[in-house]
């Protein structure tokens, strides 16, 4: 099964983040019990070639692939063949590919010692740090979210989860036979209490996996039912396990006429049972691949040589380009043995022995592109969705290899053009400023092509090579001293903003919020807010506005159109921008299909069940499968579809015009593909955007695991598929904060490369870094900070990179004048999304860093007072087990 995130963090009040099966492919199937999955095509037949831009990837070079079950298992070395003196350039590509193993996770309920006291043991056969996943579901309350067991029920060296879970690890029990043994855990209760139901999913924490019953929760009921869906498994022996989703089980099931009374005993229903549901565990495995280009011995021009050992027939995918447009093309012949033409567009060439391949280069190639396929499984390998590309080198450099340097060696395709670009780039900005002959609007397309060279640069900042990230990091920390400051991207406005949530999970019972808010305009503005995140606007079946139902109907319970347009006018006046909650993953439906079920939608967008993901059980959608994780408790709206893609981007369109919002926070964009929010963001053009990619860290039975580049990386891609055309909320360093500030352990706030361990540590111009918001804190609580702690949350991404988030309800508190403080800093000091960190300390008690070598910070309570030498530092704002001072 594919390594997926579990939403520990429930969504408003009626929102359950189950656990989901991720792929890496947004066209990839979702992979569920008995669904056997072939390989992620990432190219098919008839697709274009030509594209070869590198993706903005932490992953450098690094692919995906599904293989069969019968594949090696065995560990691969990176190939390291000896090169002669004719080999004029090499370069290595480290893949991966998913290995799958069959086995059974194991369901057996037994009678106890007595009639009251009955067993429950759920166990897999398949090696791995297995951990059971559960909750139950009380009578007289089926239609309620999973709850926590009574302690007494719980095993030991359990932890909870929130409120609504327990994770139990599985033990290994005696070997069944020689090679084979059982992980198991037992769950002993009582048929006498009023538990209804045992709710499960299974975990395997070496790799992160969550397996489900075809997608679904497994439940096991303690109580008589009768069932609407006839294809619940074990009906023949008087039990069952059936699917079933917290907060849905009312499409699921009924209470039987001959349900069990309150005053009788469960047992006299229940029958004991033993059942088996295959599984497929899926683990990664470490390949890779070397091209190199040498001289031919026989002629002038040369040959390339490409060796893998990725096992069995290997078929690459390829052609060449003979100038800087990377158009494929069909090289003049010979061709290599074993080659035939595809479609007059590529070659189809298949390695030797599967694994090695010499492929000759007449003098007019300039570049080598290719993909490879394995032919056993039909799956296609590239370059993280991009086409593998070889650069190949001019005579003047071929001719004297001496003159290559190390990095030129290894800095990949493309790392000499974007690195010199970007200095001519910087450069041209600094001669400007110092000329005063170039406009603001010329600085700024030289900024965003600087954005845009970043965005391929990425790649080579995340990889191995020491000297480039050194270049990168030089543009990260450019001052590009410009008053006003000058736009740079969509993604970032001007890169000093600083945002303020204005509204909490209470906000919409005022039925007057814009209007309040209006009172509250100019206090922000002089607190030094630059931009400000309003409610959804628009009609919704939840007074909190996150299930809408008419999205031109903008009459919420926060206000109606005038009152929300009076408040953008009036935050526009004192020159704070304002984003508005775009809620677009899901959609509430007017009216019922044949079949009873809530799919067509009214309004302007008056959509039929197509607009609907066809993968979602409770809307029977009729678009496509989802390119994310579905959200139940409305239907899924399917942004394939050219039509709904095209009325969405006229409604935000219509919402910049109309309201004049400035940009966009995106809810739940865990839901659909990044490149969807590309093309809106393209069509509306706004100055900032954030989107919520909200998933679980990593744990380990209850203890946060220090190594979080996974949980970043996850959001890292989605940002990336965006093409960095919005920013995403910095998930990860809360978390992180979470566990440093609550557990004393401030050494969690440096990461292995002593960088911040957060998305601000990888991609700081789209972080957008918080402490709280109104899902995690307000009235609802599912994520709180730290209590009484929060000020050195504040602390730190207030002095920090990326762009710091404040929540209105620490804003309008006891903390207003500290936090004020901070802001002044962050101001006076010109931090910004960009700035850079150095990180003096990091130990148990105590964290310390130094801000653009403007600001020095400390948080905890160990001691930390920054040197002096040639700095003026004076201190400029403290409180409870935080400081911050400034450089005079």
């Amino acid at each position: 099964m594919a390594t997926v995130p579990l939403g520990t963090h429930f969504r408003h009040c009626c929102r359950l983040e189950s656990p989901k099966i991720r792929t890496n492919s947004r066209n990839s199937k979702r992979s569920h019990l008995y669904y056997n999955r072939k390989g992620s095509f990432v190219v098919k037949n008839g697709a274009k070639f030509h594209k070869f831009r590198p993706s903005f990837d932490c992953r450098v070079l690094s692919t995906t692939v599904r293989a069969s079950s019968n594949s090696s298992t065995s560990d691969t070395a990176v190939l390291d063949a000896p090169f002669s003196d004719d080999v004029i350039s090499r370069e290595t590509f480290p893949l991966q590919r998913i290995e799958k193993v069959e086995g059974k996770i194991l369901i057996r309920l037994d009678s106890g010692k007595d009639e009251e006291n009955w067993q429950l043991t759920i166990g897999c056969n398949l090696p791995g740090k297995w951990v059971l996943h559960w909750g139950v579901n009380y009578e007289n309350d089926i239609d309620s979210e999973w709850d926590q067991p009574p302690s007494e029920m719980i095993p030991p060296d359990s932890i909870t989860i929130k409120d609504y879970a327990i994770e139990t690890p599985l033990t290994k029990s005696s070997p069944v036979t020689e090679t084979d043994s059982i992980h198991e855990v037992k769950i002993d209760f009582n048929t006498k209490s009023s538990i209804a139901a045992i709710n499960f999913v299974l975990k395997d924490a070496e790799t992160g996996s969550w397996y489900q019953y075809k997608g679904r929760d497994f439940k096991v009921p303690l109580v008589d039912f009768s069932y609407a869906n006839e294809t619940a498994l074990g009906t023949k022996q008087g039990f069952a396990i059936w699917p079933g989703t917290p907060g849905e089980l009312s499409g699921v099931v009924v209470e039987s006429e001959n349900s069990v009374s309150e005053d009788e005993n469960k047992s006299d229903k229940l029958k004991e049972f033993y059942e088996e549901h295959s599984i497929v565990k899926e683990t990664l495995v470490e390949h890779s691949m070397n091209v190199y280009i040498k001289k031919d011995s026989d002629a002038s021009n040369n040959v390339l040589h490409m060796e893998t050992d990725i096992p069995g027939d290997v078929i690459v995918h390829w052609g060449i380009c003979k100038d800087e447009s990377l158009k494929w093309e069909i090289p003049s012949e010979p061709h290599p043995d074993n080659t035939s033409v595809f479609k007059n567009k590529a070659l189809r060439t298949q390695l030797q022995h599967g694994c090695t391949g010499v492929f000759p280069l007449d003098e007019e190639t300039s570049g080598f592109l290719f993909v490879l396929k394995l032919k056993d499984t039909n799956t296609w390998i590239n370059n993280m969705g991009n086409d593998f590309y070889i650069r190949i080198p001019n005579k003047s450099i071929s001719q004297n290899p001496e003159n290559n340097t190390d990095e030129e060696a290894v800095s990949g395709a493309y790392t000499d053009e974007i690195i010199d670009e970007i200095r001519h780039l910087v450069t041209g900005i600094s001669s400007a400023a110092n000329r005063k002959t170039k406009s603001k609007e010329k600085q700024e397309i030289i900024l965003q092509e600087i954005e845009k060279l970043a965005a391929e640069a990425y790649s080579i900042y995340r990889s191995s090579v020491q000297s480039l990230p050194q270049e990168i990091d030089e543009f990260e920390a450019v001052d590009v001293d410009v008053e006003p400051p000058v736009k740079v991207s969509s993604a970032t406005g001007s890169g000093f903003e600083i945002l303020f949530q204005g509204f909490n999970w209470e906000s919409n019972k005022s039925g007057r919020w814009y209007m309040e808010l209006q009172e509250k305009v100019q206090e922000l503005a002089s607190l030094g807010f630059t931009v400000v995140w309003l409610p959804p606007p628009t009609e919704s079946i939840s007074p909190e506005g996150y299930m809408p139902r008419d999205l031109y109907n903008l009459n919420s319970r926060y206000g109606n159109f005038d009152e929300l347009k009076a408040l953008v006018k009036k935050f526009h006046q004192v020159g704070i921008r304002v984003l508005g909650d775009a809620v677009i993953n899901h959609r509430c439906a007017h009216y019922q299909n044949q079949n009873g079920v809530w799919n067509i939608f009214g309004g302007l967008l008056n959509w039929d069940d197509r607009a609907v993901v066809a993968d979602d059980p409770h809307f029977q959608g009729r678009g496509n499968k989802s390119s994310g994780d579905n959200f139940h408790a409305a239907p899924n709206i399917d942004h394939s579809q050219e039509f709904v893609r095209k009325d969405l981007s006229e409604w935000l369109c219509w919402l910049r015009k109309e309201i004049g919002y400035d940009g966009w926070r995106l809810d739940y964009v865990r839901g659909f593909w990044g490149g969807y929010v590309k093309e809106y963001m393209e069509a509306s053009k706004p100055y900032f955007s954030v989107g919520e990619y909200w998933d679980s860290l990593s744990y380990t039975y209850g203890e946060m695991d220090h190594n979080q580049d996974a949980h970043r990386q996850r959001i890292v891609d989605w940002i990336n598929d965006t093409n960095g055309s919005a920013g995403a909320f910095d998930v990860t360093t809360k978390g992180i904060l979470h566990s440093a500030i609550e557990r004393t352990e401030y050494w969690r706030l440096s990461d292995q490369n002593g960088k911040p361990p957060g998305v601000l540590g990888w991609w700081p111009s789209r972080a957008v870094t918080f402490i709280e918001n109104h899902d995690t804190g307000s009235t609802q609580g599912h994520w709180r900070f730290p209590g009484g702690k929060e000020m050195q949350g504040y602390a730190y991404i207030l002095t920090h990179p990326g762009t710091p988030s404040v929540f209105y309800d620490h804003m309008f508190s006891r903390y207003k004048s500290e936090i004020s403080a901070l802001i002044s800093v962050r101001s006076r000091n010109k931090i910004q999304c960009r700035s850079t960190v150095k990180i003096v300390k990091s130990e148990r008690d105590v964290y310390a860093a130094v801000i653009d070598d403007k600001v020095a910070m400390k948080i905890g309570p160990g001691h930390y007072e920054p040197d002096g030498g040639s700095h003026n530092w004076k201190m400029a704002a403290q409180g409870n087990d935080y400081k911050c001072s400034t450089n005079f």
